[in-house]
């Protein structure tokens, strides 16, 4: 397999050096490097989206940053308040949930009273039977007044 590469190196505006390398090789495809032009190699790469507003001076008078101070105003407004309105629903289910488990709590003494005292009527009845029940070998025989006639 034979190997070619080419390199072509350019720099961008931020003083990032691209190095593109072509390499033809068995479909393998290689991805261009960043490397800083300056030996120290300080810099950054900075995306594409960034590079424009990092170095353009804004007028603080214009019109255009009055509009984005207030719109930027509006959405911190915007978003303390929707903070403040989930702290309140927060608040708001805690003491539903806390009024609700007084409820249930309550519910359950309730009926572990009741089952004491069904519980203890049971015992009671259950005891009151086992009384009166006869010994298997001494019961007593009822004679069928229909069956005595004939």
């Amino acid at each position: 397999m034979s190997k070619t590469s080419q390199q072509n190196t350019a720099t961008d505006a931020n003083g990032v050096s691209v190095i593109h390398t072509q390499a033809h090789t068995s479909g393998l495809q290689q991805v261009p490097q960043l490397v800083p032009v300056s030996p120290g190699g300080g810099g950054k790469a900075v995306p594409p989206s960034k590079q424009g507003k990092k170095n353009s001076f804004v007028d603080r008078n214009s019109d255009e940053y009055r509009q984005r101070r207030e719109r930027n105003n509006m959405a911190v407004k915007k978003s303390r308040l929707k903070s403040k309105q989930k702290a309140q629903d927060t608040l708001q289910r805690v003491n539903q949930l806390k009024e609700e488990n007084e409820r249930l709590e309550a519910k359950i003494k309730l009926l572990t009273k009741e089952l004491s005292v069904l519980k203890d009527l049971f015992l009671e009845h259950a005891h009151n039977l086992a009384d009166n029940v006869q010994p298997v070998g001494t019961e007593t025989t009822t004679t069928n007044p229909e069956n005595s006639g004939q």
